[in-house]
């Protein structure tokens, strides 16, 4: 079957591999979308980071692997100790969890697989991806689609929980007032969970032009642009004097985290959504002198997946404009990879279709 296979720093290949046999608790899908992540780019412009260089304490595999966690797909195979229900049948659509947990440590003991403490992801630390003909994944990951949604928007499940996952950490509710450092792929799915959540006012720092039209167009109340203005000011002056309720840092960059804490109301919250790629300088005096708090979030859990999927169903999440490019596999690095890197501002999720024809 054909794959994605990353063997190193700007190292991509679309090669020829073997089939993966299923095995007893697993379930064979054949992917149908894959987005492309951030994380992808940072692999290609400066891994291995989560691609492992040396044996993966839970996969057991090292480079080259197969990309794509962001994926959706059709059942293909289900595994002889895997039972079959209604929705767990050949052909069913589905999206995948592609959380990967050793489910031994003491995160994953407490509940909190997604900071497993050798954890990773499918498609980026082993056991196969989305980019290819097949992949092999626990039965548990599997989540049905419902009639009405989508293959395309099922790709999009693993990024909307993302931003699920930090917006129940931020416990909002419809009067809250929430700030959105970042309009990238992550913050602009920030705003599809708070709009989905009743959130009514919603305020996006985002220096691009193309980016703060997306965000309006996935239903930001309010844009300040911090090339031209005073986040903190701004903020300020748009709730009453009071500060954001709830501050949620997608960039991940050295200027938004004071920007953030200072941006927050008394008692409320900063939750840091981003990856950050260095450390920095960090005063806690920022959250202090509000007895406000700094909490961060990783990835998803299983019941982030289920409540993306249902509010796909019913439609309280509209994430369909997030699509800005569907490509094919063979296309995946001029098309895909190098046109987010050249052109970031004006995409938001390249979608690679794997099973459409060369």
């Amino acid at each position: 079957m054909k794959a994605a296979r990353y063997y190193g720093q700007e190292d991509i290949r679309i090669e020829e591999i073997p089939e993966p046999p299923c095995g007893p608790k697993q379930i064979k899908i054949a992917p149908a979308f894959v987005g492309i992540c951030g994380t992808d780019l940072h692999e290609y412009l400066g891994g291995p980071n989560f691609c492992p260089a040396s044996r993966h304490p839970v996969t057991g595999d090292t480079i080259p692997v197969t990309l794509g966690h962001e994926f959706s797909g059709v059942i293909k195979e289900i595994g002889s100790e895997v039972e079959a229900t209604g929705s767990i049948k050949v052909g069913q659509p589905c999206a995948v969890q592609p959380t990967v947990y050793c489910g031994k440590c003491a995160a994953c003991a407490s509940g909190a697989e997604n900071a497993c403490h050798t954890g990773g992801f499918i498609g980026l630390s082993g056991g196969g991806g989305g980019l290819s003909g097949a992949v092999c994944v626990p039965a548990d990951q599997v989540f049905p689609l419902p009639e009405g949604v989508p293959l395309e928007l099922g790709a999009l499940v693993e990024p909307l929980s993302v931003s699920w996952h930090a917006v129940a950490a931020g416990n909002v509710t419809p009067e809250s007032t929430a700030l959105v450092m970042g309009g990238g792929p992550i913050g602009l799915a920030a705003v599809l969970c708070l709009v989905a959540k009743g959130v009514k006012k919603i305020i996006v720092a985002e220096i691009a032009t193309a980016r703060q039209n997306f965000a309006r167009e996935f239903g930001a109340t309010d844009i300040i642009n911090p090339k031209e203005q005073d986040v903190v000011k701004e903020t300020f002056a748009l709730t009453n004097g009071i500060g954001a309720d709830v501050v949620f840092d997608c960039a991940g960059v050295p200027a938004t985290i004071k920007a953030a804490c200072d941006a927050v109301k008394t008692r409320g919250a900063v939750v840091n959504v981003a990856i950050w790629e260095k450390e920095i300088p960090f005063n806690p005096n920022w959250v202090t002198w509000r007895e406000s708090s700094y909490k961060s979030v990783l990835g998803y859990q299983k019941a982030d997946y289920q409540a993306v999927i249902e509010n796909l169903r019913t439609g309280a999440l509209k994430p369909a404009a997030m699509i800005t490019r569907k490509i094919k596999l063979d296309d995946l690095l001029e098309q895909g990879i190098k046109a987010l890197i050249t052109d970031k501002d004006n995409q938001v999720k390249i979608l690679v279709d794997v099973s459409a024809p060369v």
